[in-house]
């Protein structure tokens, strides 16, 4: 910006020699600064624009967040009839790809080979990935197998369509067919592993790429692993990565990979080690804050987090993430007063404007302590028109509740929102049911079954030995089933003597009311219960681990409040500590008491 200053002072920018200005765009295109390198761009002459300049600025558009305005370069630049090289097709099929615009990928894809730039390795694998992106694995190996000649990015881009699209072991076949083989290709089959529960495999394939063909974790992979780790809940694949990150880093942890750790270690289940990363990290920006913040948040220490917030103030300017890890905090905690100031305080005091988002916070913090009058409140005066993540968030709390009357006129405005989500029927269908209208709880159901939509079933899984053992409701599919239902008739004795009741009425069944004297309902819905997917993992983890180890259970759906209810007791009974990473946040159950205090 200096030497533009310089340049406009000398009176340079005036010459009629557009070299500078062509420069100058490339400058600001290179930086991200989309806005003043259109504004370059439109002050050279159309005579001294050349395909460089429009492909320059279509990258920049693709690549700094603002894919349409590739494309709609990209159709400006044919009308202008500017000669279109690969260079530019591959900078519009990457815009389509980021935006999984099939169909305008499809349209470059026929100008592409209309233009005889069918042949182009470049561009081949430019339509691939388009096509991988948009989910249309069948058109992009139909292109792979047209080429006629294929380099390690088109096996690569084949590679990520086939674990994406069909999985690892369609993945591998194509991985092992591979002539050449680079750190991304390895990367995305060894997180391919790991992402889907095959944990061992996963750390076979990155035991070889390190020591048998010699190569090495760079940032990007060893983030790229941590994230995988992150999602499947693998800590012991994590902690080899971390411990090989700090012996090639020379402890100098670079702060990509440091927030990647603590991201990884929270979503482990392993706050405390999360927190120790996090200290020790020699610098830390917005995103390392935030990743502690949601892991925090995440673990129900919403008082941790509001301890905290003032020293992040002092380090990294807080952005509009920091505040809704913040206002999460607060609801997951029962912070109500605290919560509101925030705020509050987001415009009026940070200069950040309140999204959508942070209004969703609002309203679920509300709802969470009761108050879902004023939840509701806060929706009509929104300055922009909620989303379903709003609606639902309302809806819940009326489930929690008890509010039939609200919850009624939330589905139907949900409806009109998002009409094809299971998930707002059944929950109302339940609200029905607890409150003794059976028929309108039939009602919705049937609506449910006549549109073929099904609920989505709750599975549950636990890291044992290295492998990712899953459980559904009722499953007895698992090599040990004999022993684990042992243990779960065990286990409930005990529960039983200890003061557990079944909680029945977080088992709906259609056309039954829970409440009703039927006994054989009522045995139905209790053994319904007992075999809920988190009973059925932890069972398997009394009979499969050491006494007094701590078990990590991850589970697809939010934890009921019978399985709530009797994990607090078995961490007493047996003296373990079980921490259970349900849809929206964690439960550390020891000594008979959940992080929660009973609050989620």
């Amino acid at each position: 910006m200096k030497l533009h200053s310089t340049i406009i002072t000398t009176g340079l920018a005036a010459s009629p020699d557009s070299f500078l200005h062509n420069a100058l765009l490339h400058l600001y295109a290179a930086c991200g600064d989309s806005d003043y390198a259109r504004k370059l761009f439109d002050e050279i002459p159309h005579s001294h624009k050349d395909t460089i300049d429009w492909t320059t600025l279509m990258g920049c558009y693709t690549r700094y967040g603002l894919p349409r305005n590739a494309q709609s370069l990209f159709v400006e630049m044919w009308r202008e009839g500017v000669k279109v090289d690969d260079v530019a097709f591959v900078c519009v099929l990457n815009a389509c790809a980021r935006l999984g615009d099939n169909l305008f990928g499809w349209q470059g894809h026929g100008c592409a080979l209309k233009m005889g730039w069918g042949s182009s390795v470049k561009t081949c694998n430019a339509v691939m990935d388009m096509y991988v992106k948009c989910r249309m694995l069948g058109e992009a190996r139909q292109v792979f197998e047209e080429m006629e000649g294929w380099n390690v990015v088109s096996w690569t881009v084949i590679l990520d369509g086939a674990v994406k699209c069909e999985g690892v072991g369609s993945g591998r076949l194509v991985f092992d067919r591979m002539p050449d083989r680079n750190e991304v290709a390895w990367t995305l089959m060894i997180a391919g592993y790991v992402e889907s529960g095959f944990i061992r495999e996963g750390f076979l394939l990155l035991r070889e790429m390190v020591f048998s063909c010699g190569l090495e974790l760079n940032y990007v992979t060893i983030c790229s692993f941590l994230s995988a780790c992150a999602q499947s809940g693998d800590v012991i694949m994590g902690k080899w990565i971390h411990v090989y990150a700090l012996k090639t880093l020379l402890k100098k942890m670079d702060i990509m990979v440091g927030t990647a750790l603590v991201d990884m270690y929270a979503k482990c289940g392993r706050v405390e080690t999360a927190f120790k990363v996090f200290k020790s990290m020699p610098q830390r920006n917005v995103v390392a804050w935030n990743a502690m913040l949601t892991g925090l948040a995440m673990h129900g220490q919403g008082k941790v987090v509001l301890e905290i917030f003032p020293d992040m103030v002092q380090e990294a300017k807080p952005d509009d993430l920091t505040f809704m890890c913040v206002l999460s905090a607060c609801s997951h905690s029962g912070l109500v007063e605290e919560g509101c100031q925030y705020f509050r305080d987001i415009e009026s005091v940070y200069g950040i404007m309140p999204t959508i988002e942070h209004y969703a916070c609002m309203v679920d913090l509300l709802g969470r302590a009761g108050h879902v009058e004023e939840a509701e409140n806060i929706i009509k005066k929104m300055p922009m028109p909620p989303n379903e993540v709003v609606v639902g968030s309302l809806l819940g709390s009326c489930s929690v509740h008890g509010k039939l009357q609200l919850g009624e006129r939330v589905l139907q405005r949900l409806l009109q929102i998002d009409p094809q989500n299971t998930e707002y029927h059944i929950l109302l269908s339940n609200m029905y049911s607890l409150a003794g209208k059976r028929d309108k709880a039939h009602f919705l159901r049937q609506i449910l079954k006549d549109r073929g939509i099904r609920k989505v079933p709750g599975m549950s899984s636990i890291h044992v030995d290295g492998q990712v053992h899953q459980f559904c409701a009722g499953d007895k599919s698992h090599p040990r089933t004999t022993q684990i239902y042992t243990m779960l008739t065990e286990m409930i004795t005990r529960l039983r003597l200890a003061g557990y009741a079944p909680n029945t009425a977080s088992q709906v069944f259609s056309g039954c009311d829970n409440r009703e004297g039927n006994m054989d309902v009522l045995e139905e819905i209790e053994q319904a219960l007992f075999s809920h997917s988190e009973k059925l993992a932890v069972c398997f983890g009394l009979i499969s681990t050491r006494p007094g180890s701590p078990l990590y259970i991850f589970k697809n759906l939010r934890i009921c409040q019978d399985c709530h209810s009797a994990m607090k007791i078995v961490s007493d009974l047996y003296q373990r500590e079980i921490v259970v990473r349900d849809r929206n946040r964690f439960h550390c159950f020891k000594n008979g008491f959940c992080s929660c205090s009973d609050y989620w």
